[in-house]
């Protein structure tokens, strides 16, 4: 059950997620926030596709943490679930269960382009309207050495992450030359969920895209293009 404080809750975000790479992004947005996480099943269904996955993951976390809110929401009050798939040729990969697997998954991943979608979903219970986003990402993995593999592993940090891998890891720095929305691949796009936010007639507090950008000091190519698609 959702541990809410006695008050009613107040207009804002209820982020949906456990990540602490999530709980990190959404405080660049300026709005208030409160954080819980959703408890549902995610294996991939038969022949699901990654992007598939992740749209249908990211309702039913919204979804699950919507039957449990126990207080009238507030006008604007917006649930805020995610899920990231990291995909290569098609074949999802999620987080790792052991050194062995995680291992198996870098060495699969090196040297190599793949996929990362993350698919947002926004619940308004006040209306019950619902929209879901998906941002996608290519993400060319170098050619790091078995050592630095290993090294990896034994920091215990591939093994609460999609793909085994966080691309914001300051030791490892696993891609390069990476162009796109640099959020996406760490499991929230800002950008995204600015754009989706406006739909439902909340705008964000903060310069999300200056804030984003000097956060994780990258220099975002896309972030333009992706609110203007939003417009």
């Amino acid at each position: 059950m959702i541990a809410h404080p006695d008050h009613s809750v107040k207009a804002g975000l209820l982020l949906a997620s456990a990540s602490p790479r999530r709980r990190e992004l959404i405080k660049l947005l300026g709005l208030s926030v409160e954080t819980t996480s959703a408890d549902i099943d995610e294996v991939p269904l038969p022949n699901e596709q990654a992007a598939d996955m992740a749209r249908r993951l990211s309702r039913e976390k919204a979804l699950a943490v919507a039957r449990h809110v126990r207080v009238p929401p507030s006008p604007g009050f917006i649930i805020l679930a995610s899920d990231t798939v990291v995909s290569l040729a098609g074949e999802p990969l999620g987080k790792p269960r052991d050194a062995a697997e995680a291992r198996s998954m870098l060495g699969r991943l090196r040297g190599r382009t793949h996929q990362v979608y993350t698919a947002i979903t926004l619940l308004d219970l006040q209306t019950d309207r619902a929209l879901t986003d998906l941002a996608d990402s290519d993400v060319p993995m170098r050619n790091y050495s078995d050592e630095e593999l290993e090294a990896y592993i034994a920091s215990g940090d591939p093994f609460d992450k999609a793909g085994a891998y966080a691309i914001q890891h300051s030791g490892f720095h696993p891609v390069e030359n990476f162009s796109q929305c640099f959020a996406n691949v760490m499991g929230l796009p800002l950008c995204h969920v600015v754009r989706s936010l406006r739909q439902l007639g909340v705008e964000a507090g903060n310069d999300v895209p200056t804030l984003c950008q000097a956060h994780i000091s990258y220099a975002c190519p896309v972030f333009k293009s992706i609110l203007a698609s939003g417009a």
